[in-house]
């Protein structure tokens, strides 16, 4: 008896420990979502959606790209290149940030079946004895 309750004690922490590594990572989500929303913003203007916004700069339009306290010119190319990049990183960690969510909500979900499965064990054996006397 003594026993079933160390493992449903483990099986409790265990099942805490996911529950607390999901909300760390759907976090991790919201941020990346965030993110992306602020780099689709400089690569597009807000109206209409549609339309680029590098698109309607000229080639040799004055880009300045923010490092730190200073502004650094930077040519439109490189500008389109580097949103694009980011866009395409935040967007394959998003991705991988999904998987890991799954992967945690499945064990999370096996563990929380062990608990209830060892709970009704206990109840059992508990029951058992009142029904002998």
């Amino acid at each position: 008896m003594a026993e079933d309750q160390r493992k449903l004690q483990s099986l409790s922490e265990d099942f805490q420990k996911l529950q607390g590594e999901l909300q760390t990572t759907v976090e991790a989500r919201q941020k990346l979502e965030s993110q992306q929303q602020e780099n689709k913003g400089v690569q597009k203007v807000q109206k209409p959606p549609e339309i680029d916004e590098f698109a309607q700069l000229a080639e040799d339009a004055n880009i300045y790209k923010l490092v730190g306290p200073v502004l650094l010119k930077q040519d439109k190319s490189e500008a389109v290149m580097a949103v694009d990049g980011r866009l395409e990183f935040i967007e394959k960690e998003i991705k991988r940030v999904e998987k890991q969510i799954g992967e945690i909500q499945e064990k999370s979900e096996s563990k929380k079946m062990e608990v209830y499965q060892l709970q009704n064990s206990i109840q059992q054996q508990q029951q058992q004895p009142q029904v002998a006397s």
